[in-house]
């Protein structure tokens, strides 16, 4: 027996994906994993002025990327197509043919200009502004001649203001709404194009979806798509409307915070298991926090989810899931997502042979919490690094620091390996009265120009001693 549940992730290609896209379209994919149902694509790209022609193929780059793979969508094909609202207009006009059947939309000839004057009064009236069916209540006779004059319209549905809708929310239980609260929405434009609410509608509808998750800023849309709902006499879907994500001050969520761009991410080195990790555990409860999409899909409890309006995005716990799972992944499959960060940084690390990458990151991983990273953690094995003194005299007292590079610099030039070298420093700072750190301190900054990290067993490992002798006696 087929599975009915059916949900889809609808974006607009007006801009490029943020972090409320990308946890849309992980629970959307979760719930259909789950319930073993149907995950579609849909693309919203009616609204022509605003859509920017590489966001659609970014979108499907962006999932692909996310390891959310869909059954139905535009590159994907299925049978409730097509996928992209810019090619369904037949579509949509036969089912406002519908609706003017049963007289559930009329003409409204009322201009821009004249419906903002009506609002501004409402207003200074202290009345809520909605419109005043000044069109519905026209003759065929007018509305004839105003046809016939030429006059521009658009379809407006009529509400039946003596109604209660109810809504069923995954989070929230049943909500219903009053429609003598409402007002008739257009579901045409003046050009004779179809409003976001009208589209979205009969998109939902004839691609059988019985599951909308979107965010919670589209609750009041989903009350006048009830309407449609009753209005055809079809069932309506069950909904959830996710919690707006917010930053740490609780605020929404904006261009102007780190990491609202799945762009943003991407180039600074999150993996996208992270990314998706974090963002299906963010605002819930769970044992085990770091899960793979498998697990989550296992594991996420769709029966008891958080009513909260807002969850609050951290970069730091982001970053310390993207740490974890650094550290969880293949050293090999490591090494393959770091080379473009490496190579872009470093070009000369492009002739370095694999096994010697696999070598280096594995001693620097642990230090690893982006990608973006490993140019500053690798950087002084190609290349000499510029070193600043006043680090070294942070890190340990200065009147250590030349007893120390004596000891280094003398040692360096009578040992031929870099085991004598170690055993000869340890002998000598012991005589000279330095702790094991005052003088892998001040040698750490000779290879790296840094005063912690890397352990020294790990950095005469990485290096040849012959580079090791030569940064010392350059110090």
């Amino acid at each position: 027996m087929k599975n009915n549940i059916r949900v889809r992730f609808a974006p607009s290609p007006t801009g490029f994906m943020h972090l409320g896209n990308v946890r849309a379209a992980l629970l959307n994919y979760l719930f259909a994993q789950q319930h073993k149902g149907t995950f579609i694509l849909r693309i919203e790209d009616t609204d022509e002025q605003r859509n920017i022609q590489e966001a659609t193929l970014q979108i499907f780059q962006d999932l692909r990327w996310l390891n959310l793979r869909y059954q139905e969508g535009c590159d994907a094909g299925g049978d409730f197509g097509p996928y992209q609202q810019s090619e369904r207009k037949h579509l949509y006009d036969q089912v406002l043919v519908n609706l003017i059947e049963l007289t559930r939309v009329y003409r409204c000839f009322c201009s821009p200009e004249i419906l903002e004057e009506k609002r501004q009064q409402q207003i200074a009236a202290h009345k809520p502004p909605r419109y005043d069916r000044t069109c519905l209540h026209l003759s065929s006779d007018k509305v004839q001649r105003k046809l016939e004059a030429g006059l521009k319209f658009i379809w407006r549905f009529q509400f039946n203001n003596n109604q209660l809708l109810d809504m069923h929310d995954l989070a929230k239980g049943t909500i219903t709404f009053d429609t003598q609260h409402f007002s008739d929405f257009a579901v045409t434009r003046e050009d004779g194009s179809h409003t976001f609410i009208f589209a979205n509608f009969v998109d939902d509808y004839l691609m059988r979806i019985s599951h909308v998750i979107r965010g919670e800023d589209h609750t009041s849309n989903t009350a006048l798509q009830l309407a449609l709902y009753d209005a055809l006499a079809v069932k309506a879907p069950t909904f959830w409307h996710l919690p707006i994500i917010c930053n740490l001050e609780g605020t929404k969520l904006s261009k102007r915070d780190f990491g609202f761009s799945l762009g943003d991410l991407r180039k600074a080195g999150y993996l996208p298991e992270a990314i998706c990790n974090y963002l299906a555990i963010i605002g819930g409860s769970f044992e085990q926090e770091i899960q793979g999409l498998d697990e989550l899909v296992k594991n996420f409890n769709f029966s008891h989810i958080p009513s909260s309006s807002g969850i609050r995005y951290d970069v730091e716990k982001l970053t310390w899931f993207n740490h974890k799972w650094i550290n969880k992944i293949s050293n090999d499959d490591l090494c393959e997502r770091i080379k473009p960060f490496l190579h872009a940084s470093l070009p000369q690390s492009k002739t370095l042979d694999d096994a010697i990458l696999s070598k280096l990151v594995e001693k620097v991983k642990s230090e690893l919490h982006k990608l973006e990273d490993i140019a500053k953690l690798l950087g002084f094995y190609f290349q000499e690094p510029v070193r600043d003194n006043a680090l070294l005299t942070l890190a340990m007292p200065q009147e250590k620091i030349e007893p120390a590079f004596e000891i280094l610099r003398t040692t360096a030039t009578q040992c031929s390996t870099k085991e004598s070298f170690l055993s000869e420093i340890k002998s000598a700072a012991k005589t000279a009265g330095l702790s094991i750190k005052e003088i892998f301190t001040p040698l750490r900054f000779m290879l790296t120009g840094t005063t912690h990290g890397i352990g020294i067993q790990d950095l005469l490992e990485m290096l040849d001693f012959n580079v090791v002798q030569e940064r010392i006696l350059k110090s």
